[in-house]
């Protein structure tokens, strides 16, 4: 009896487990209140998409989802620019997104959550080895998806050190990808 008892108790946990797997979901970002950004490879023979970016509200900030192909492996400068406009001018490509997003005039490159730095200073986007961007970034300093419209994001060559010092801008290279946010 005992046996059965048991048998029982324990096909009754297999089961309840099997439904609730069955019920779990997968985390959409598109399924509220989103802003989704295209994104393009620049370049001089014309710009490429690579992807999207979805921006959503939290009660930490707007959270970016990355889903990019075809990048180079390894961390990049991300930030938020403040033009609309990823077009090149005779400084170079991307350059009419202009500079980082800088409302509040702070002229200080920093980290994502210091609020003595440009406000579209962002943590670095990583890419894996298979040229991927996926893993999601938040922006602590913007509360809304509306703050973003009229702006650009912008994902440098190479990392980003959040400091201006060494170099400016967080010793970061060129601009590589682009998405007007509108």
């Amino acid at each position: 009896m005992k046996k059965i008892v048991l048998a029982s108790a324990a096909l009754g946990c297999l089961l309840a487990t099997s439904a609730l797997a069955h019920e779990e979901k997968v985390f959409d970002p598109k399924a509220g209140k989103h802003l989704v950004v295209t994104m393009e490879q620049l370049s001089e023979k014309g710009n490429t998409v690579v992807g999207e970016v979805v921006a959503i509200e939290t009660n930490y900030g707007v959270a970016l989802f990355p889903n990019l192909k075809g990048l180079e492996g390894g961390a990049h400068g991300f930030h938020v620019h403040q033009n609309a406009d990823c077009g090149a001018n005779e400084k170079g490509l991307g350059m009419k997104a202009g500079g980082h997003w800088d409302p509040s005039d702070t002229k200080k490159h920093s980290f994502a959550w210091d609020d003595n730095g440009h406000k579209g200073d962002l943590p670095a986007l990583f890419v894996d080895a298979e040229g991927n961007a996926v893993y999601p970034v938040l922006a602590p300093k913007i509360k809304t998806i509306d703050e973003l419209k009229g702006h650009s994001l912008m994902i440098h060559v190479g990392g980003d050190n959040h400091s201006d010092h060494p170099k400016p801008l967080g010793g970061g290279g060129a601009r590589m990808v682009c998405g007007v946010i509108k």
